[in-house]
């Protein structure tokens, strides 16, 4: 290419955008043609603070690339040739209803994000404003690839390529959590470490786990390992995996809180569910307040917490950049939006241990539309799934399932029909009885009305 404009759409976002300008502005490819990166927000404040930061990095770097930013999705997406997504509107205040309201009908499913019923309002969340995007890159960079970050993963990018005619990946590091989770048991450095899993997004199966300088095939020694393990040891996060192993001979990834999501009984193994978004209805109302109660992953993962909270520091202003910049930030991250772009525009070859795109018949036994997550090969061409061998039949089952759920999911949003939406909540393993179904779909459409479509009976 003589020239590059890649958009990223969803510039304030604190986990996606810093990475993502720091990738942009330190590969040699991207840099060695004029580069051009326009920053999209839909409110200006943060798109300012991200293109501030995107200038300093420049700076450091000794990068002469174009960087714009503007809260106008027709210019950022003009001439584009890869578009970045990483969108969501008020996450912790509407997620956190996710958590709860389900569970307050019956439903037992635990982190509400991806699967359950809490995964499907999110999805429906997020559809619209990615539709949108979507279909304006049909008008002013239809050949452009979009590369998406938001959540639901696997629900969003396949309604993007059912009711588009945009080329769209959608990427996780979910894969990576599961490496350095094998890489603990086995006691060998992720780096020697070869694998190939596939799956759905957050409940993949690594089919293959071998020592890539021996090609010992290390599944043996991974579940002697296991057997030898502490059961408590970080049991909210590697317990409901372990179980797992033991009945299905495969591991899964990444964690007991993403896997959870879809399955019936994975809510006796996390310790912390309880804890995600607590708060007492006696004396709190979070969603009249506004005041949302703190997030926490896991009890593994929550920190020694004072009786007192300290005194919180001052917020920064608006338009200063909330990042310092060190020569140790400006690495590469373990994402691999920018290594795909790098891999399509400069037909650089590269292989990837995951993404999200349409099966195809990757994956025996899962429907052809269905997007899945497997290994693929970038190159000029674009993305080219890895052909997989057949994942065992209860597992294939349990993906298969969730594969009709995303298609009523797509069809209660085109139909704008509560029916189809309760078809899928009472399909999905964690769901509550019917009448509580009902009322549970009622009472979140009238909670999340400003950003749902609107869903009639």
């Amino acid at each position: 290419m003589d020239h590059l404009k890649i958009a990223l759409i969803g510039a304030g976002s604190v986990s996606f955008a810093p990475p993502t300008i720091r990738d942009l502005l330190l590969n040699e490819r991207l840099n060695s043609v004029p580069l051009e990166i326009c920053l999209m927000d839909i409110q200006e404040a943060p798109c300012r603070v991200s293109q501030a930061y995107a200038v300093a990095v420049a700076q450091k770097l000794g990068r002469s690339a174009k960087i714009t930013a503007t809260t106008s999705l027709e210019q950022a997406l003009e001439g584009a040739h890869f578009v970045v997504t990483a969108i969501e509107k008020e996450r912790y205040f509407y997620w956190s209803q996710d958590f709860h309201i389900p569970r307050k009908y019956g439903s037992n499913q635990i982190y509400g994000e991806n699967g359950g019923p809490g995964g499907m309002f999110h999805t429906l969340r997020n559809l619209g404003p990615l539709l949108e995007i979507a279909h304006a890159m049909e008008r002013l960079c239809p050949e452009a690839w979009l590369i998406n970050y938001s959540n639901p993963e696997a629900k969003l990018v396949e309604a993007i390529t059912r009711l588009t005619r945009i080329r769209c990946v959608g990427l996780c590091h979910g894969i990576y959590m599961g490496l350095e989770q094998l890489s603990r048991f086995l006691e060998i450095p992720p780096k020697d470490l070869e694998v190939a899993a596939c799956g759905l997004n957050h409940f993949g199966w690594f089919q293959s786990i071998r020592h890539r300088h021996t090609g010992e095939d290390l599944y043996p020694l991974l579940k002697e390992k296991e057997r030898q393990a502490d059961w408590l040891a970080d049991w909210d996060e590697l317990a409901l995996s372990r179980v797992l192993l033991r009945v299905y001979g495969l591991y899964p990834y990444p964690g007991a809180n993403h896997i959870g999501e879809y399955i019936r009984w994975a809510d006796a193994f996390l310790a912390g569910a309880l804890m995600q978004y607590f708060y007492d209805p006696l004396t709190e109302d979070p969603w009249k307040t506004g005041r949302i109660p703190e997030f926490v992953y896991s009890a593994s993962s929550l920190r020694e917490k004072p009786l007192f909270a300290r005194a919180a520091s001052p917020a920064a202003s608006p338009g200063e950049a909330p990042f310092a910049l060190t020569a140790e930030e400006l690495t590469p991250s373990h994402e691999v939006g920018v290594p795909i772009i790098e891999s399509i525009a400069f037909d650089a070859p590269r292989e990837l241990l995951a993404v999200n795109l349409p099966n195809r018949g990757s994956i025996p036994g899962l429907p052809d539309d269905m997007v899945v997550e497997l290994p693929a090969r970038a190159d000029g061409a674009g993305l080219h799934p890895r052909q997989m061998a057949p994942l065992p039949a209860a597992i294939t089952e349990m993906i298969r399932l969730q594969g009709v759920i995303h298609q009523l999911i797509i069809e209660a949003y085109v139909e704008q029909s509560r029916n189809k939406l309760l078809q899928a909540v009472l399909l999905d393993p964690t769901t509550p009885p019917y009448r509580n179904a009902v009322a549970m779909i009622n009472e979140m459409c009238e909670l999340q009305k400003d950003v749902l479509p609107p869903l009639r009976w």
